[in-house]
């Protein structure tokens, strides 16, 4: 936990959790992955402690894993792509639920692999 919170923003665990679990959204709509959780980092950055941080964090891995599995695409040509596809599968699936348990639990949330586009 910081030692220092900001008395304008709020402990919100749940929303944070729901945030980092949207991301499976993806699995089901393609893109909805990355939306759910821009909107609610967009309105919530403000009002929630640590949306900021861990909204840019989930927006960045969202991005990497889109340009990653647009890359494998043409790479299927050489059979590799379908490796690195089932591999940017997993990691889609898997971080966002690591990240929303530690999230829920108050630890701090990593997302490895991620190029940072927001600081």
């Amino acid at each position: 936990m910081d030692v220092y919170q900001d008395p304008l923003l709020r402990e919100d665990r749940q929303l944070l959790l729901f945030t980092h679990l949207s991301q499976l959204l993806n699995l089901i709509t393609g893109f909805g992955g990355f939306i759910v959780p821009l909107v609610i980092w967009l309105t919530q950055k403000d009002k929630v402690e640590h949306m900021d941080q861990q909204g840019k964090d989930i927006l960045n891995f969202q991005l990497t894993m889109i340009i990653l599995g647009i890359i494998s695409i043409p790479l299927m040509l050489i059979i590799v792509g379908f490796i690195t596809l089932a591999i940017v599968g997993l990691l889609t699936l898997i971080f966002p639920i690591i990240n929303a348990i530690k999230a829920n639990n108050g630890e701090p949330t990593h997302y490895p692999f991620s190029i940072k586009f927001f600081n």
